[in-house]
């Protein structure tokens, strides 16, 4: 049994009411002392402790209890506010800063905190600018290679000089689509889960690629559309050209959706799972990018699902394969 309370209002609280509380009964025991002195020097005897004096003290406590409420609230709410624009920051970078209001601690904790969202949020926007214009920037180069390849008489260097720009022109593509995601403002929406699983199946399901969906959603969920298409789409991609195939899984509460793609692939190293949804990282040996991509499509996915206050696990299967599960809190 937890007898300190865990958070800072059940602390206060505490200390404020066991401290009324002492101060009740040394003013009880004094009380007590100077009836037993009064009664000793007139030969009588020591009365019970009479019961208005209970009385008072239950009185008293219930008046502590609901100041102390009163006082411990308007002292933790800056810090509770405080708690929810960190984690509204962390899914939004336009969230409205902090009000600079209250006592002089909080005061400036909120206009330190202010100035710490308006730097990063300088940073990200100043990164994603840099990079973008550098990926954009390589269009035009790649475009006069590719016209320069043309005029290479011998047609095996030509073909591995257009197979180079092909891989360059797929990584820039992949860049800005990674940057663009991160950008985008994207409006919260009510989205049918299970309808957008299903567009996905069926299309990769007209390229022949053997892609199933099991479970149900109670009800459409609050996110951004496009971002977790664009994840879920990553997944169930990783899962065909790794695992050759896709069993999407839907499991949903009143807390948390819960989204699942398993494939029947060699799974990942358990050394590796922590950093293959780091930008760039490929675990595929041949660097080809046919078959190992750019290196941004879990990075996309666990982007979108961090976005959303969620996160992605991934975990190899006990009979072989992977599953990524996008967590998504409701």
């Amino acid at each position: 049994m937890r007898l300190i309370p865990a958070s800072l209002f059940g602390r206060l609280t505490l200390i404020l009411v066991v401290g009324l509380l002492a101060a009740q009964f040394a003013s009880m025991w004094l009380h007590m002392g100077e009836r037993a002195l009064i009664m000793a020097q007139s030969h009588g005897q020591l009365p019970d402790l009479p019961s208005r004096f209970a009385s008072h003290l239950l009185i008293t406590l219930a008046a502590v209890i609901a100041v102390s409420l009163v006082a411990v609230r308007l002292v933790t709410r800056p810090l509770q506010r405080l708690a929810e624009a960190a984690d509204a920051f962390g899914s939004d970078l336009e969230s409205p800063p902090l009000p600079e209001t209250g006592p002089t601690e909080t005061r400036r904790a909120a206009e330190a905190f202010n100035r710490m969202q308006d730097r990063l949020r300088r940073l990200i926007a100043e990164r994603g600018r840099a990079l973008a214009a550098v990926s954009h920037d390589l269009r035009t180069p790649l475009t006069r290679m590719r016209l320069r390849a043309e005029l290479v008489d011998d047609e095996a260097l030509r073909a591995q000089i257009n197979a180079d720009i092909d891989d360059m022109q797929a990584m820039v593509e992949s860049t800005l689509d990674y940057l663009r995601g991160l950008r985008e403002n994207e409006a919260l929406q009510s989205i049918d889960m299970e309808a957008l699983l299903q567009s996905l199946v069926a299309d990769a399901q007209a390229l022949g690629h053997p892609v199933t969906l099991t479970g149900s959603v109670a009800a459409p969920y609050v996110g951004r559309l496009s971002t977790l298409k664009r994840a879920l789409g990553n997944l169930i991609d990783n899962a065909v050209k790794y695992g050759h195939s896709a069993q999407i899984v839907i499991e949903d509460s009143a807390t948390e959706l819960h989204l699942s793609v398993e494939d029947q692939g060699p799974g990942i190293a358990e050394a590796d799972l922590a950093r293959v949804v780091e930008p760039y990282v490929r675990l595929e040996a041949s660097r080809s990018r046919e078959t190992g991509g750019v290196g941004l499509g879990l990075t996309i996915a666990r982007d979108a699902a961090l976005l959303h206050g969620g996160r992605l696990v991934l975990e190899n299967r006990a009979g072989g394969g992977l599953t990524a599960t996008l967590v998504l809190p409701r």
